[in-house]
């Protein structure tokens, strides 16, 4: 990339062997584009936008390669945070009293030359892979296969809450469970978005005694995600962090095998069951749950996957409170310091810098805990400053903290901050998760002194609430909101909405997300602000935060409820 802000201080890194130590020594003697500006006095709580900015110029530059997980490039990030947090004062908040969480995670890879799919019973097939079906690398097992009878589950979804069971009357033990993709369409859609998960789906056909699964392809499904399309993912590995105990987390070594099979091989599998696959499609399309029943084949699935284990860093710091007792309750601020790294590419710009997304979260939150250290007084709770790893490769480094905390105390309330668009002013924010909790007030509160106002989920079918790092501590039963700039401009001339689109077609994920975008400071001072004041009235506000008792995510994680 020709950025106008690439000097030889960048060159010099790069020659260097990068230990932790030399990069720490170099932080204070950068050029202008990278020198964090001095804190104002203390007692000073206002953004200073040039930190911001050099914040963000250093962790989207070409250097960091993209700040791909387990890289070079975001062990630098991770130094770089950890520096920032030292500067600030605050005290070590990862393992052995260190500001590091280090993870271990697995790299699982399929050799594509060893899939074979068949199906044993009256009119038996094969399937050729990947044009009729795919599967994903194992985590577990090196040398995945299984060989059992097929049980049709519907949805494969149990659900409590909703009255819904779809394994009612069925025998699944030491067998292969057929579900259709997907949720039925009167399923509320946040709810649904973690009742129908693939994760859930998995516990659900475990705790039944099942061995392996097979997804099958619905049309609803094939308008959203074309099967088409999954192929190109194919030779994507996939990453799990890893356990103390040797076993990746969120995995269930139950399942020693899984396909997805796609609109026609689904059909095949109908041909002499109960029910055609096409009656089954009309049920759906009158929103009507079908009923499970055994289909009259048994299956032989096999495949290979390639391991290879690395390690990244969580990155915290702890701002102490000061009240005796609350203290020991933390805030959790959250921001992914990682991205996707450098494309596979003839362009001569590769590097996924991850401008937008996330070195805009990560120094908007540097300096929420900047602003924090320079009040005289401290506020009662604790506040944690976390910057995790991960995930762009589903949200591991949040996950794998809220299941393992290295701090000693209780933590009870999560803001998390992912891409918030800086491009133009906007009049408003969103907080996924607001209304399922308190935290929504202090967000109001929040919004109402920086003069803008909360708007609630435009999106509400995209389940945003459930796809960010704060939704491992919702799992955790910790309130949680993920806050993002809004789509109503200041400007009558500024259509947010169109913003955020164009930055989603042309910038997201793409070499392009850099700092030669044009930016609005002022927005991210608004946004810094905004951050900071919900940050201090949760951890000065009497009462922890409490999930609604309504709440689906309360009723179900939930430790501390309330009536609305």
């Amino acid at each position: 990339m020709n950025h106008t802000y690439k000097t030889s201080f960048n060159t010099s890194i790069r020659k260097s062997a990068l230990t932790g130590a030399f990069l720490l020594s170099l932080l204070g003697c950068g050029t202008t584009e990278y020198q964090v500006h001095e804190a104002p006095l203390a007692g000073v709580t206002e953004p200073n936008i040039e930190n911001i900015k050099g914040h963000m110029h250093f962790l989207a530059d070409d250097l960091l390669e993209g700040r791909d997980t387990g890289s070079q490039g975001h062990e630098i990030a991770s130094l770089y945070i950890a520096s920032e947090f030292k500067k600030y004062g605050l005290m070590p908040g990862g393992a052995d009293d260190s500001y590091f969480q280090r993870i271990k995670f697995r790299k699982s890879l399929l050799v594509q030359e060893s899939p074979s799919l068949s199906f044993e019973g009256e009119d038996g097939f094969s399937l050729d892979y990947p044009k009729d079906y795919l599967v994903s690398p194992n985590a577990v097992y090196q040398d995945a296969a299984i060989e059992a009878p097929l049980v049709f589950v519907g949805y494969g979804i149990v659900s409590e809450e909703l009255a819904h069971d779809d394994y009612q009357g069925l025998d699944v033990t030491g067998k292969v469970v057929v579900y259709l993709s997907g949720k039925p369409a009167s399923f509320p859609s946040e709810e649904g978005a973690h009742i129908a998960s693939t994760t859930q789906k998995r516990k659900y056909a475990v705790a039944r005694g099942a061995v392996g699964i097979i997804s099958l392809q619905t049309p609803s499904n094939e308008e959203v995600r074309p099967y088409q399309r999954s192929l190109s993912y194919i030779h994507v590995p996939r990453m799990r962090w890893v356990g103390d105990d040797g076993i990746p987390g969120n995995v269930s070594p139950e399942i020693k095998a899984g396909a997805y099979l796609n609109l026609a091989s689904g059909k095949r599998l109908f041909k002499n069951a109960p029910r055609t696959l096409e009656d089954i499609f009309t049920d759906l399309d009158d929103d009507k749950s079908p009923k499970g029943f055994e289909l009259p084949l048994s299956v032989n699935l096999a495949y290979q996957s390639t391991h290879n284990d690395l390690t990244s860093p969580n990155v915290a710091g702890i701002l102490e409170g000061s009240d005796p007792v609350l203290k020991d309750e933390f805030v959790i601020f959250t921001a992914h310091s990682d991205h996707i790294g450098i494309s596979k590419s003839v362009k001569k710009d590769r590097i996924n810098n991850g401008a937008m997304d996330n070195a805009s979260g990560v120094s908007v939150m540097l300096e929420t805990a900047r602003m924090f250290s320079t009040l005289a007084e401290k506020p009662k709770r604790s506040i944690l400053f976390l910057a995790v790893t991960g995930e762009e490769k589903g949200l591991l480094g949040a996950d794998y903290f809220a299941q393992n905390p290295t701090i000693d105390g209780e933590m009870v309330a999560n803001v998390n901050l992912d891409m918030p668009l800086l491009t133009y002013e906007f009049a408003d924010v969103i907080a996924f998760g607001a209304s399922h909790s308190t935290m929504g007030i202090s967000v109001d509160n929040a919004t109402q002194n920086a003069g803008i106002k909360l708007t609630a989920d435009p999106w509400p079918k995209l389940n945003l609430f459930t796809r960010s790092d704060h939704y491992s501590f919702v799992k955790q039963g910790v309130p949680a909101i993920f806050l993002v700039t809004g789509i109503e401009s200041k400007s009558p001339d500024i259509d947010g909405s169109q913003v955020l689109n164009n930055f989603l077609a042309t910038n997201y994920h793409k070499p392009s997300d850099d700092m030669q975008q044009d930016f609005v400071w002022a927005a991210a001072d608004t946004f810094t602000r905004v951050n900071y004041e919900i940050g201090l009235e949760l951890a000065n506000q009497p009462a922890k935060p409490a999930w609604y008792r309504d709440s689906f995510f309360g009723k179900t994680f939930g430790k501390h409820l309330t009536d609305k």
